[in-house]
């Protein structure tokens, strides 16, 4: 069929209505792919050509309708992506050969699964792939990544000559609870004793905390949990990714998905969680604290958003990137994918064995972790 490409460096050129009704028709649409917090993400400068995040999204087109799109970036940098290719970028270095600028499709500064190939319908989807081998091979950028597509896109890709590379995330699956208590008695007793201790040490400590959803949080409350994240991310000895105006941006664009929880001590906030959810899935977490309080990390960032799954009977609960603590409270391993082109063919093939040997290590990391299941039956399959 005869589509028109075109590469757009804002979603204005596009609009509101075009990209929320294309991204609606995929089966792995998520928040994150909403006009409202890409926008906010590119009009508040966080995600943007200053900061090394230049939006290049690769669109199709027919007539004047947008048919497929892909979220794509020129990166100079390897920063905020949660899928490490740092090695790569020294080994191009210590061989005189350029890496940056590359091309990313990914949500930025979010490690979420979700469609990336969005498409009309199947013809469609193969168009965008075959721009994107054209513009691959521009001879402007020396790879392409595509972070986190759900399984069925990992394997178009691959088919298009991309290689496969596996992850691990920890994901929480209600298994239709009536309370937290009830999920709390799934739990090996050993790991039951914990975590109910631990949300007692901070009921000790005189914190409470309460959950704001939506409109319900104002300019006040996003200014304090600007000052967390930021406070979070200065113990760190690092700079935040995200600044004040794109979280006031999503507070007035998306405020169906957005749940706060504030951690109170005297009528005071000291802390604070920000979690991201649909009907199904609760995504987290941007979370900061401006005092040390044991256990609050636990309390506001996991056991609260567990809670408010319980109640809104989402299904799952997306813990972020990384993190075997998350085992122990419920959480169980999940794969991920990302998919990765190098125009260089040395290289092509170096990364290619290093990804063979290391998706063996990933499977058996899995197998592992899988022998530390810590609810006292295993789960139903789901």
């Amino acid at each position: 069929m005869d589509y028109r490409t075109r590469i757009v460096s804002s979603l204005a050129q596009i609009g509101q209505p075009q990209w929320d009704a294309l991204v609606g028709q995929q089966q792995e649409a998520t928040p994150f792919l909403s006009y409202a917090f890409l926008h906010a993400l590119h009009e508040s400068g966080s995600a943007s050509a200053e900061t090394g995040w230049q939006p290049h999204y690769l669109s199709l087109w027919q007539d004047q309708q947008l048919v497929a799109a892909l979220p794509l970036y020129l990166k100079s940098h390897s920063y905020g992506e949660y899928v490490f290719d740092w090695a790569w970028a020294e080994a191009y270095q210590r061989h005189g050969v350029e890496y940056y600028p590359k091309l990313l499709s990914a949500i930025p500064f979010t490690p979420v699964r979700g469609s990336r190939l969005l498409a009309r319908d199947d013809a469609a989807r193969a168009a965008l792939l075959v721009a994107l081998q054209a513009l691959q091979v521009d001879g402007r950028h020396s790879s392409t990544h595509v972070l986190y597509p759900p399984p069925e896109q990992a394997e178009a890709l691959a088919e298009a000559g991309f290689l496969l590379r596996s992850g691990v995330q920890f994901h929480w699956h209600n298994e239709g609870y009536d309370s937290f208590a009830q999920f709390a008695a799934t739990l090996e007793r050993k790991k039951r004793k914990n975590v109910l201790a631990e949300r007692r040490r901070v009921a000790e400590q005189g914190v409470t905390l309460r959950w704001l959803r939506g409109a319900e949080i104002g300019e006040a409350q996003w200014r304090f949990f600007h000052r967390c994240y930021r406070h979070t991310y200065a113990a760190h000895y690092s700079t935040p990714y995200l600044n004040l105006d794109f979280f006031l941006r999503i507070g007035a664009s998306m405020p169906q998905h957005l749940l706060l929880t504030l951690a109170e001590r005297d009528g005071q906030p000291i802390a604070a969680s920000l979690t991201v959810y649909d009907q199904h899935t609760l995504y987290g977490r941007y979370w900061g604290a401006l005092e040390h309080v044991p256990c609050l990390h636990f309390e506001t960032a996991y056991y609260q958003p567990l809670e408010f799954c319980i109640a809104q009977k989402i299904t799952w609960f997306e813990g972020g990137a990384q993190g075997e603590h998350k085992m122990a409270r419920g959480f169980l391993p999940q794969k991920t994918w990302s998919a990765h082109w190098l125009a260089h063919p040395g290289f092509y093939d170096a990364v290619e064995h290093f990804l063979q040997r290391e998706g063996g290590g990933i499977e058996d990391y899995i197998s592992e972790l899988n022998e530390r299941n810590p609810f006292r039956d295993p789960p139903r399959p789901s």
